[in-house]
């Protein structure tokens, strides 16, 4: 018979608060502090969406490290392991990197500074896919995870170390420095890619008949929920929950792209170039593209054009 366990009594998590308060302070130190000095005047320290990703950010970030779901993933479900990793390396890196404004990350790796070659290696969308995954195949080898599990120090470094490669993998895509960014087609493929990996292990996991980390093949088992099942629901979500949301993120991007290259050949740009007010140069995109501001834009030439002829006359 399996025994019962209380898998949401409440435990305390002091070094997480820690974390978090950290991240906080140092958020508001930057935009209140070093901001308005940095910054010129009139142009925002940090924008309403970027402080609204920094929110989001900062809860994930205690939602994938404190109590509940810390204790689900080290004492009970390997499932619930799968969902914190997702969270501190899928989720909470992208977040946390469209909140630092470029001013900020330039103050931080300036592109003069010894740093800033090394970041620009590591964060090469080859090289950083590369380690990225590599690291991520190694996490769910069976002795790192029975070790992390088992012993304290070793689960924060493989942590650290996993949460650091996603911010890596995640800067060609909306990294605070936009020269490192890839281009939006490039970044469909690279996301596509990044999705193809984790289905290995997945897969691996999925097919499993019997215990493949010994730390979780415990009697302690809750909510009925076999060893067995709960890999199997691991390897699932990591095969289909993971490869969706990249997926959902690759839509998002497909039709911004379209959307922006429907704007750049909109008729009104097409009539600019044709009146050689394009030659040579990449005006902006017409303001607007409705009927009446196009009766309004041709009103206008025709008006331009019947003053210029009545000069023309009276000389």
């Amino acid at each position: 018979m399996l025994a019962q366990a209380d898998p949401l009594r409440w435990q305390a998590h002091p070094e997480v608060w820690l974390l978090v308060a950290c991240v906080v302070g140092l958020g508001l130190y930057a935009t209140r502090v070093i901001g308005p000095k940095v910054v010129e005047p009139g142009e925002p320290v940090a924008t309403f969406r970027q402080k609204a990703f920094f929110t989001a950010g900062v809860l994930v970030l205690w939602l994938g490290s404190d109590w509940p779901m810390h204790d689900l993933a080290e004492q009970y479900l390997y499932s619930m392991h799968m969902v914190q990793h997702f969270l501190l390396t899928y989720v909470m890196p992208p977040l946390f990197l469209l909140a630092i404004p470029t001013w900020l990350a330039r103050l931080v790796v300036p592109p003069g500074s010894g740093l800033y070659p090394w970041l620009r290696r590591l964060a090469h969308p080859v090289v950083a896919a590369i380690v990225f995954n590599a690291l991520t195949i190694a996490t769910h080898w069976t002795v790192v995870v029975n070790t992390s599990v088992e012993v304290g120090p070793f689960h924060y470094v493989v942590h650290t170390v996993i949460v650091a490669s996603a911010f890596l993998v995640w800067t060609p895509v909306c990294g605070p420095w936009p020269e490192l960014r890839i281009s939006v087609p490039a970044q469909m493929v690279y996301l596509f890619l990044l999705s193809v990996i984790p289905t290995v292990p997945g897969a691996w996991l999925t097919l499993a008949e019997r215990a493949v980390y010994s730390v979780y093949d415990t009697s302690e088992r809750i909510w009925g929920v076999t060893v067995t099942e709960d890999q199997q629901y691991a390897g699932l979500f990591m095969k289909v929950g993971g490869g969706m949301y990249l997926w959902g993120i690759i839509v998002v991007l497909f039709f911004r792209w379209a959307l922006g290259q429907e704007r750049t050949t909109s008729p009104a740009r097409i009539v600019r170039l044709e009146d050689g007010i394009g030659a040579g140069e990449d005006p902006a995109p017409a303001p607007a593209a409705d009927a009446q501001s196009q009766r309004n834009v041709e009103a206008a030439a025709t008006g331009a054009a019947t003053a210029q002829a009545t000069r023309t006359s009276q000389a």
